[in-house]
C-alpha cells in the first residue's frame, strides 16, 4: 500500500484475510498445531513412550480448526471444522484404530455455577424444580480434546474396568509441574477443603488415602443442612463408606475393581446406550451405562452428585429420596450422536441478541417470589403468559440478563398475559 515509491506490505492484525470455508483456508493466517504422545507404564518411568502419526500426513503433526470467529469469516462452521477429525489413528499396541478432534465446542457442562457457589443460593431452592435456573456456562465455548479409543485397546488382563483422570501442567522452574487434576465432578471443588487443594491438584490418585477424611466426613452435606435444615434438609451419619465407594473405590458389582483412588470407573463390560434410552440421572435412575459408571456428556452430574451427598446411596438416610438440584437441566438431548459429539460452538459474531428472562411471581409485593408457573411466551405479541397466582393479589417481577420490562398486564381467565418492552 502507498504511492509509487513510497509503499510498504504489511501484516493485517486479523487471524484471516478473507473467508475461510470447508474447501479454501488460503486466507488464515494462523494455523494451530499438536502433537499427541501414547505413554504405557509410570509416566515417571514409562515402558513405552511414542508420538502417534497423522493418518493424512504420515507425521506427528496435527491441526486444529480455527476457533468460530463468526459468519462472515466462516459461514458454515460445522462443515469446516470436521475435516479436522481425525479417524483410522493407529495406536501402537493395538489391532483397532482410534479417533480424534481437538478444537472448539459449545461447553458441554451445565450447572448453575453463582448460585451454587453463593452458598447453595440456588433462587428456586435446592428442593425445587430440576429445570428452572440458567446454566452460567450456555453462553461459553471450550477447546477440547475428543478421543474414542476402542475398549480393546483400554482394557487388560486384570478385567473390563478402567480408570481415568486428567491432570495439566506447568513448567515452573524449568521443570514440568502438574498444576490440575480432575476425575470424578465436583470432588475437586466442593470434597476437598480449600487448605488442600493445592495439594490435590498436584497429587495422583495411588496417593489419596491422605485426603480420606473429606470424603467419610464431607462437609458439603453438612453446609447443605446448616443452610436448609429448616425445609427438611439432613445430612445423612458418617462416616461415609457410601462416598468412600462412590468416589474412591467404585459401586461394588458396577465399577469397582480393588483399586483406590479418586478418579472416573467404567465399566466396559456394560453396553453404551443410544441417546434417546439414556436417562440423565445414570445409575439412580437404573441406567447404570451412565454415571458414576463413566460419564456421558447428558448424564447431570451435579443433580447426581448433590443427592449422592445427601444420602442416595445411604438406605436409611433420612434424605435418601429428596431431589436435589442446581435446577440447571441436561440430557442427552443436548449433544450430537455423532462423534465428537459436542456441539457447534457459538459463533462470535453477529451477537445474539436474545435475553434470557425469569418470571417469577408472589402474593406480597414483599415476596417471597417463585417461579412463575406454566410460563409461555408468544414471540409474535412480545408477551408472557403464565398461571395466575393463587389468592386475591398477586405481584410479578423479572429477572433477565439484558433490559427489559413489563410493557402491559391483563388478566385472561385463570391466566395473567404480561407485555414486555
Amino acid at each position: 500500500m502507498g504511492p509509487e515509491g513510497n509503499r510498504r506490505t504489511n501484516a493485517i492484525p486479523l487471524i484471516a484475510a478473507g473467508q475461510i470455508t470447508v474447501d479454501s483456508t488460503a486466507a488464515l493466517n494462523v494455523e494451530e498445531e499438536y502433537n499427541f504422545a501414547l505413554v504405557r507404564g509410570p509416566r515417571s518411568n514409562p515402558g513405552f513412550y511414542g508420538w502417534l502419526t497423522n493418518p493424512l500426513t504420515e507425521t506427528d503433526v496435527f491441526t486444529k480448526p480455527v476457533d468460530n470467529i463468526g459468519n462472515k469469516t466462516l459461514p458454515d462452521y460445522e462443515a469446516y471444522a470436521r475435516k479436522y477429525i481425525y479417524n483410522e489413528i493407529y495406536l501402537p499396541g493395538c489391532n483397532e484404530t482410534a479417533r480424534m478432534f481437538v478444537g472448539q465446542r459449545k461447553d458441554p457442562f451445565v450447572v448453575n455455577l453463582g448460585e451454587t457457589f453463593d452458598l447453595i443460593n440456588i433462587s428456586t431452592s435446592p428442593l425445587g424444580p430440576v429445570d428452572a435456573n440458567k446454566d452460567s456456562l450456555a453462553d461459553k465455548n471450550i477447546t477440547s480434546i475428543c478421543l474414542e479409543i476402542p475398549k480393546s485397546c483400554l482394557v487388560g488382563s486384570k478385567g473390563p474396568i478402567i480408570g481415568a483422570w486428567a491432570t495439566a501442567h506447568l513448567m515452573v522452574n524449568g521443570k514440568e509441574t502438574q498444576v490440575s487434576r480432575l476425575g470424578m465432578p465436583l470432588v475437586n471443588e466442593v470434597v476437598i477443603g480449600l487448605p488442600d487443594k493445592d495439594k490435590f491438584n498436584a497429587s495422583q490418585p495411588k496417593d489419596d488415602l491422605q485426603f480420606i477424611d473429606y470424603i467419610t466426613h464431607p462437609t458439603l452435606s453438612a453446609l447443605i443442612e446448616l443452610l436448609y435444615g429448616s425445609a427438611g434438609a439432613k445430612a445423612p451419619e458418617v462416616p461415609r463408606a457410601d462416598l468412600v465407594a462412590a468416589f474412591a473405590t467404585g459401586l461394588a458389582g458396577l465399577n469397582a475393581n480393588g483399586s483406590v483412588g479418586e478418579m472416573q470407573r467404567l465399566n466396559t463390560s456394560i453396553d453404551a446406550k443410544p441417546a434417546s434410552e439414556q436417562k440423565n440421572l445414570g445409575a439412580l435412575a437404573g441406567d447404570i451405562a451412565g454415571f458414576p459408571n463413566g460419564r456421558r456428556p447428558g448424564d447431570d452430574v451435579v443433580d447426581i452428585a448433590l443427592r449422592v451427598v445427601m444420602g442416595a446411596l445411604v438406605p436409611d438416610a433420612p434424605n435418601k429420596d429428596v431431589p436435589f438440584t442446581d435446577g440447571a437441566f441436561v440430557d442427552a438431548g443436548f449433544f450430537n450422536e455423532t462423534f465428537p459429539y459436542l456441539r457447534t460452538p457459538l459463533k462470535g459474531s453477529p451477537n445474539d441478541p436474545s435475553i434470557n428472562i425469569l418470571l417469577k411471581s408472589a402474593p406480597k409485593v414483599a415476596g417471597p417470589f417463585k417461579n412463575a408457573a406454566n410460563v409461555k411466551w408468544n414471540p409474535e405479541t412480545q408477551s408472557l403468559s403464565a398461571d395466575k397466582p393463587a389468592g386475591t393479589d398477586g405481584f410479578f417481577k423479572l429477572e433477565a440478563d439484558g433490559k427489559v420490562g413489563i410493557d402491559s398486564i391483563r388478566l385472561e381467565s385463570d391466566k395473567v398475559k404480561l407485555g414486555l418492552k
